[in-house]
């Protein structure tokens, strides 16, 4: 290897074609959609029947707490949504103790940015998944500019806590129906990524012997679907381990996801179309598709796999975050005092808007603050078109309310921008929860602190710049070549121990998730280290070849559809 420093990757040119393509929704779009018009409803419509709907800001901070985990397995969902709930009342009870102890805006905003970082960083490394942090930081911030007084303080939060024990029963209910929906679906979805791997090897290698471009473009497609399908797998076992005991209906899932496995090691002989045909099958409420066991040592799976997946310690995955949580302080802070040097009567607004932008790198951001601002001034428009209806009374108003609720998660999942057009007016609408507003000074306030929030956001992410991106690569790098040399030997191994060969391979499966996953972060990213892409792309196809071999010395084998 030279010894020269690696000249820092150049801004890259910001892309614009793509950033509002509407994709498919979600499979689950409904579930979010129904569990937040719930968990939102029941409460705002009880204060609606007591004539106390100003209090509906503290009950949403609650409510609002039925978006998440939905994902998870009930086991680990009820843990999840219980950390959810706690983290917004920790962010509410601070929001509120500091809004009854000082009115001082410059200090409000500060402390926004503040709460703003944490919710990132701490959103980041437990990896709790959609919404993120925008959620908390929409509450926290609305919170700290709320008039407080610091006898209110407790029972704003008793409201709080109630509307959040209210959205962990919404979002727990559907497991009574459905106990083992999510780790199906997770098992379907690597099913499905595995036969599309399949097909699209197939279809490639019989055109990339025309040309040296059609085969490199062949084999770069190839490593896109392979990488999409051991993620998918991943995410399926990491479902799975979240169950709790190995129940009958645990272990034929199991089964399933290392037949999902077997397709990426020997996708010439695998058939799709089996695949598929099990995925299908977990997708209703009938049994779960019953297949041989792979192997003897299929009983294994489960105890040595999770052994082999323990997490690292927060503080340990907190580290690496702290450029991103540095950017979110940075960017809420500067947008919120520009909106207020330009006299905008709501300078949260413009903390949320810079808090919604930071993704894993730049670019992704820039996409995002696209995506927001498109939506946002479409948004505007709409509660334009909508206010008239909804100031008929204040059962329009929590009517309008919900109905954009449930558009927001309906459409979400298709393109971010789509999900802004309706969490644009039900943010306004809510302001209205105290008392009917002038639509026009509302539109205007949130037009400027959109627009601020935005520009002063992608600024605070281009001056704060993430050296450690090219860090994690290298460590990643490491991690892969490290499990795959003891992959290897196990291989070579004429008698290694019982489980050993199987733990080490879930190693390996693992960290080449978490290299790809870092590589796609840090590509994005501006003024670092140039990415190693060679050393990237050869180490992954080291480590599936590896994972190949170690799936054949296991004695595991192939689908006998294919050969029937």
């Amino acid at each position: 290897m030279s010894s020269a420093a690696p000249s820092p990757t150049p801004a890259r040119r910001l892309p614009l074609a793509g950033v509002l393509r509407v994709g498919r929704p979600s499979d689950i779009w409904f579930k979010p959609a129904l569990s937040v018009v719930v968990a939102v409803g029941v409460p705002n419509l009880t204060l609606l029947a007591l004539g106390r709907l100003d209090l509906a800001m503290y009950t949403m901070a609650g409510s609002l707490c039925a978006l998440y985990a939905h994902n998870l397995p009930y086991a680990a969902r009820a843990r999840a949504l219980a950390w959810v709930v706690l983290g917004m009342l920790g962010a509410v009870a601070v929001a509120l103790v500091t809004a009854s102890l000082t009115s001082s805006a410059v200090v409000l905003v500060a402390v926004g940015a503040l709460l703003a970082a944490a919710q990132k960083a701490l959103c980041d490394a437990t990896r709790i998944g959609p919404p993120g942090p925008v959620i908390f930081a929409f509450i926290s911030s609305a919170s700290l500019f709320a008039p407080q007084t610091l006898g209110q303080v407790p029972g704003h939060l008793a409201l709080a806590t109630a509307a959040g024990a209210w959205a962990w029963l919404v979002g727990m209910a559907p497991g009574l129906v459905r106990p083992h929906g999510p780790e199906r679906r997770a098992t379907a979805r690597a099913l499905n990524a595995a036969a599309a791997y399949a097909e699209m090897f197939v279809e490639t290698s019989a055109s990339a012997a025309e040309s040296a471009e059609t085969s490199a473009t062949a084999s770069a497609g190839r490593d896109r679907a392979r990488a999409a399908g051991a993620a998918a797998v991943h995410a399926a076992w990491q479902s799975l381990f979240a169950t709790g005991a190995r129940s009958e209906s645990r272990r034929a899932l199991e089964r399933l996801v290392v037949r999902a496995e077997i397709a990426l090691a020997a996708p010439a002989e695998t058939d799709p179309g089996r695949l598929r045909s099990w995925a299908r099958d977990l997708r209703g409420t009938g049994p779960v598709p019953s297949v041989e066991p792979a192997s003897v040592a299929d009983e294994l799976l489960g105890v040595e796999a999770e052994r082999a997946a323990g997490r690292r310690p927060l503080a340990d995955r907190l580290g690496p975050l702290l450029p991103l949580a540095l950017r979110t302080a940075l960017g809420c802070a500067l947008a919120g005092y520009v909106s207020l040097a330009l006299g905008v009567g709501r300078p949260y607004w413009a903390i949320v808007t810079a808090a919604s932008l930071y993704q894993a790198n730049i670019t992704l951001t820039w996409s995002r603050g696209v995506q927001r601002v498109v939506g946002n001034l479409v948004g505007v428009l709409l509660f334009a078109a909508v206010a008239p209806l909804a100031h008929l009374g204040p059962a329009a108003l929590v009517l309008c309310c919900l109905a954009f609720n449930f558009g927001a998660e309906a459409l979400i999942s298709r393109n971010y921008w789509l999900g802004s057009i309706c969490v644009t007016p039900m943010a306004l609408l809510i302001t209205e929860f105290t008392g009917f507003q002038r639509p026009g000074e509302l539109m205007t306030d949130r037009i400027v602190d959109t627009v601020v929030g935005a520009l002063v956001g992608f600024a605070a992410a281009v001056v704060v710049t993430n050296r450690r991106a090219g860090d994690r690569i290298e460590n990643a790098l490491d991690t892969v070549e490290r499990a795959r040399e003891h992959t290897a030997r196990l291989i070579a191994a004429e008698r290694p121990g019982p489980g050993a060969l199987e733990a080490a391979r879930r190693g390996l499966a693992s960290a080449l998730v978490e290299l790809r996953a870092t590589a796609d972060a840090a590509a994005g990213e501006w003024w670092q280290r140039a990415v190693p892409t060679e050393r990237v792309l050869l180490a992954e196809r080291t480590g599936h070849r590896t994972l190949a071999t170690a799936v054949r010395r296991q004695g595991l084998h192939v689908l006998e559809g294919k050969r029937a």
